[in-house]
């Protein structure tokens, strides 16, 4: 396999000495369980491999992404008795984002994509105080798993270990994923008081109280040919979406 020069964990001092990025981005998963069929690792591959396909688009176009290594544990505070879910409080994301964001200013690397691979994970508090302490840095973040309509690919709704993970995962990772006689229905219990089903109250699932197989949406229905085409299509998407910050001028960002 030939070195991806986008790809930081790949690179070498012989070739970033003279390189100079755009900008850069940090893939950021978590470590848990995903229903009984799927690996602990799923958040960190999906996030490993659309990072870096997603900068590959934009690297052939001609802009200069560089992917940091994924950070690979989470917000997971209501999986707790999750046997091996770890987790890592909001505080310590916003240190080790502090600490690659100071590296990054004063190298010269003034843009920041956080691409989020893990729904625990809520980066606008922290995007809010480190763009108030980096004033001459552009950070935002992503959650790729919203950036498309998944009902045009998928038949069963869901938030974790669904048919939308299941079949990227069959694509990506085929070996990690057990027989199907395995997988668990996904099925899981809502608050009953209807506002934080609506959206409009929030509180936090405890997780061992709302699924017997961790797992939230029914995989019945995964193939690897949906995942294949939700990852090309994602991985375009966002690949664009790279070119475009690459390319823009962070002090005329408004129209």
């Amino acid at each position: 396999m030939e070195i991806r020069p986008y790809i930081l964990a790949e690179s070498n001092w012989e070739a970033n000495k003279v390189e100079d990025f755009d900008m850069a981005i940090l893939p950021w998963g978590a470590t848990e369980a995903h229903n009984y069929h799927l690996p602990y690792a799923t958040d960190i591959y999906e996030a490993d491999y659309l990072a870096a396909a997603s900068a590959k688009i934009a690297w052939e176009k001609g802009a200069k992404p560089i992917v940091l290594p994924t950070i690979p544990f989470g917000v997971n505070t209501g999986q707790s008795d999750i046997y091996l879910d770890i987790n890592i409080y909001p505080t310590t994301q916003l240190a080790i984002l502090n600490d690659i964001i100071e590296t990054l200013n004063r190298q010269g690397i003034k843009k920041l994509l956080i691409f989020n691979s893990h729904g625990g994970n809520n980066f606008k508090p922290l995007v809010r105080e480190l763009g108030l302490k980096y004033p001459d840095m552009f950070i935002c973040f992503s959650n790729w798993f919203q950036a498309m309509n998944r009902s045009d690919y998928f038949e069963k709704e869901g938030d974790h270990a669904e048919e939308m993970e299941t079949s990227l995962m069959l694509y990506l990772k085929p070996e990690l994923v057990l027989p199907k006689d395995k997988w668990g229905s996904g099925n899981s219990k809502k608050f009953k008081i209807k506002a934080f089903t609506e959206g409009w109250v929030w509180a936090e699932r405890k997780w061992s109280e709302i699924s017997e197989d961790t797992g939230v949406g029914n995989p019945e229905f995964a193939t690897r040919e949906k995942g294949e085409q939700f990852f090309k299509d994602v991985s375009l998407r966002f690949g664009n979406l790279i070119y475009d910050l690459c390319n823009a001028d962070i002090k005329d960002l408004y129209e």
